[in-house]
């Protein structure tokens, strides 16, 4: 039981869940996204959008090809589902991208279609592959191969769904907006001031602004969003 399902008490904090209705609930299978970054589709289906009752009624549901991630249809009920990726139900017209909110949990954001076509990927590192190409590896688990190294580790590409190609990119540089992904900031977009390089094994730093001042967060809890104005808007919480 363990090794497939965990107890909601056990849950990931990033997931929106009643912890203490029922004792099990769905566990991510491995995949694109980290397993405490991740929502089991199943509980995308039922718990956030409401589409059905039973978990039961879920994996039907999802069995059948309906509800689409990424712009391709996803029939695995524990599919990982977390930042920035796109789920469509096509048979009620409804478009959503998985955001944070200011506390720092996983939500989904009703979009219209024609925002439903694209996503924002971080390129967290890249390797040199035979015949002088470059693969980027992303956030997500994708792997884009381009010709030449104008991207760097930080940036955010800004990808058609589902053919994968480049349609823009986002630095990581100073001016550029950034959505602070984890820490006591997280859920908060703000421009970024500059990188401080830091020497050793202590991970480089990012400034960055708002109306109270600026402050500061490690280099992988920056996730570009925009230049002047932000690709992605945040879900509103209560306080």
């Amino acid at each position: 039981m363990a090794g497939k399902h965990e107890k909601r008490l056990a849950a990931p904090r990033a997931i929106q869940l009643h912890r203490k209705e029922k004792k099990w609930s769905y566990k991510a299978s491995p995949g694109p996204h980290p397993h405490e970054r991740a929502i089991p589709l199943a509980l995308v289906v039922r718990d956030y959008l409401k589409l059905c009752d039973t978990g039961r009624e879920a994996r039907r549901i999802i069995g059948a090809g309906s509800v689409l991630v990424d712009g391709e249809k996803q029939k695995n009920h524990k599919h990982p589902v977390g930042l920035m990726d796109v789920v469509q139900v096509p048979a009620t017209k409804q478009s959503f991208r998985v955001l944070l909110d200011r506390h720092a949990r996983l939500q989904l954001v009703a979009i219209p279609d024609g925002e439903a076509r694209w996503k924002l990927a971080r390129v967290l590192n890249k390797t040199t592959v035979p015949g002088g190409k470059i693969q980027l590896n992303l956030h997500d688990g994708r792997n884009i191969l381009v010709p030449k190294t104008e991207y760097k580790t930080g940036d955010v590409l800004k990808i058609e769904l589902p053919t994968q190609k480049v349609l823009g990119a986002h630095k990581l540089a100073p001016g550029n907006l950034g959505l602070v992904t984890a820490g006591a900031h997280a859920g908060t977009i703000a421009p970024i001031r500059g990188v401080e390089v830091k020497k050793g094994p202590y991970p480089n730093i990012v400034v960055l602004n708002r109306d109270e001042g600026e402050f500061r967060t490690i280099k992988d809890y920056v996730f570009p969003v925009g230049e002047k104005a932000a690709d992605v808007k945040l879900p509103e919480v209560a306080a």
